[in-house]
Order: C-alpha cells, then sequence, then structure tokens
C-alpha cells in the first residue's frame, strides 16, 4: 500500500513540476512577445519622429533655396553690369595705347632732318623725357589693362561658380566644395551625424561618400540639415560586410543613388 501511495504522489509531483514548466514556457513567450512589439513600436515612433522633423524642414529648405535663386540672380546682374564697366575701361586704356602710338609716331618724324647738332642735342634732351613720359604711359595703361582684364576672369569665375552651385541644390546634390567629417554614429538605427551642415554645402536628399585611404567604403543619404551638422541614413547595399564605420571617417559629395532601405529597416524581426 505504501508503495501504491508513492508511486501516486510521485505521479501528482512530476505533473505539477510539467504543468509549472509549460506555464514558464509560455510566460516566457509572451514575455518576448511583448518586448519585441516594444521594439518595432520604438523604431515606428522614432521613423515617424524623423519623417516629421524633415517635413517640419522642408518649408524652410525651399525659402532658403528661393533666397538663394534671389541672391544669384542679383550676382549675375552685377557681375553683367561690372562686365560692362571693364569693357568700357578696356576701350579707354586702348585708346591711350593708340594716343602713345601717335605721338611716338610724331617723336620719329621730328628727328628727321634735324642739321646743328647743339639743336639736335637739345631736341634729343626734349624726346628724351617725351619717351619716358611715354614709356610710364605705356607702362600703366598696361597694368590697367592687367587689372581689369583679372577683375573680368574673378567676376565670370564667381557668376559660373554660383550657377553649378544652384544647378547642384536644384538637383538635389551636395555642393562639390563640402568636405567633412562623421561626428557620431548610430549603427543600431543605421544613420551617422555629420559635423557640417547647410553652412558647408550639404544638401538634404543627396548622396555623400565616405572616403578612407583614398577609397570610398560607404554611401550615405541625407535626411536632415541643420546650419551647422546634418543626419543621414547609411546606405547597407554600399558597403562591405566586413566595414566599420569610424567617428572622424572623411565625408565628400558623391554621385546620386536611387533610394536605399537603411540598416535599420534591414534588420530581421525576431521571430515570435
Amino acid at each position: 500500500m505504501s508503495t501504491l501511495l508513492g508511486i501516486l504522489t510521485a505521479l501528482i509531483i512530476a505533473s505539477a513540476g510539467f504543468v509549472w514548466y509549460k506555464n514558464d514556457q509560455s510566460y516566457k513567450a509572451k514575455l518576448e512577445e511583448r518586448e519585441t512589439e516594444i521594439a518595432r513600436e520604438s523604431k515606428t515612433e522614432m521613423k515617424l519622429k524623423d519623417v516629421t522633423e524633415e517635413l517640419e524642414v522642408l518649408p524652410g529648405q525651399v525659402s532658403e533655396a528661393e533666397a538663394a535663386n534671389e541672391k544669384l540672380v542679383a550676382s549675375e546682374a552685377a557681375a553683367a553690369k561690372m562686365n560692362e564697366e571693364l569693357k568700357a575701361t578696356a576701350e579707354a586704356v586702348a585708346a591711350k595705347v593708340s594716343e602713345g602710338k601717335a605721338k611716338l609716331d610724331e617723336l620719329r618724324k621730328q628727328t628727321e632732318g634735324m642739321g646743328d647738332v647743339k639743336d639736335l642735342a637739345a631736341k634729343m634732351r626734349g624726346m628724351v623725357v617725351q619717351r619716358e613720359e611715354v614709356v610710364q604711359m605705356f607702362t600703366a595703361a598696361e597694368s590697367e589693362l592687367a587689372s581689369m582684364t583679372a577683375k573680368d576672369t574673378a567676376a565670370k569665375a564667381a557668376v559660373e561658380e554660383a550657377r553649378t552651385n544652384l544647378a547642384k541644390y536644384s538637383k538635389g546634390e551636395s555642393l562639390s566644395s563640402l568636405e567633412t567629417r562623421i561626428r557620431n554614429i548610430y549603427p543600431n538605427w543605421g544613420f551617422v551625424t555629420l559635423a557640417s551642415g547647410d553652412n558647408g554645402g550639404v544638401i538634404s536628399n543627396s548622396t555623400l561618400d565616405v572616403v578612407r585611404d583614398g577609397q570610398t567604403i560607404a554611401k550615405l543619404m541625407v535626411t536632415a540639415v541643420e546650419s551647422t551638422t546634418a543626419s543621414a541614413s547609411i546606405i547597407p547595399d554600399s558597403m562591405d560586410s566586413d566595414v566599420t564605420l569610424r567617428v572622424g571617417d572623411r565625408v565628400v559629395p558623391g554621385q546620386k543613388m536611387a533610394p536605399a532601405k537603411s540598416m535599420a529597416d534591414k534588420a530581421p524581426a525576431k521571430s515570435n
């Protein structure tokens, strides 16, 4: 009888342990499922925050683009006016050069048919003085012409640079002069922040190259821009699996690419 009672007791204990084990496993599974759901909600909130911030910045970027366009139009008009003034100055300098040549021709005529040596000496001294004046006039005219030419070249270069910058701005490309560094890295969210922003030539939605030792190791897509900083998503397809970005990596403008999923979007979801 005692043996049967022991067997029944053992069966009851084993059954209770099995029920406890199943309940514990079910609790852990539900807890893991809840943690996964919380992580998903957190990612969704972050994405919604990023999109909201980008939408809030967009009107300001449009206003900045319109203001930049107005400045460029005014700069081009000023450059055109300067070009007209330079042309007028160049014509005046050319007239002075022509006048100098006429004086030289007159001096050559004066030296012909001179008889008396004393008179000739006096005339020669006068001609030397006149020649020095003409040489000085020529030197001043050439210097002024060279200065006007340099100003004209600089004005044309400034207008061309302004046109290039406006074209890049309208195409969503960062300026060619941009060169910055990675300030912070957030690998779990798939984005980085940069040490330069709008003031340094970073344009929203542009593609940037991360360069190390002269080689492009990754590409970034700019998602938000402020005056002195910017954030950009890492384009996973552009980076080898054994490459790790570092704070301080050099960042330069890159070729425009089609939008790609961020590292956070491509991370596999946990199974329930």
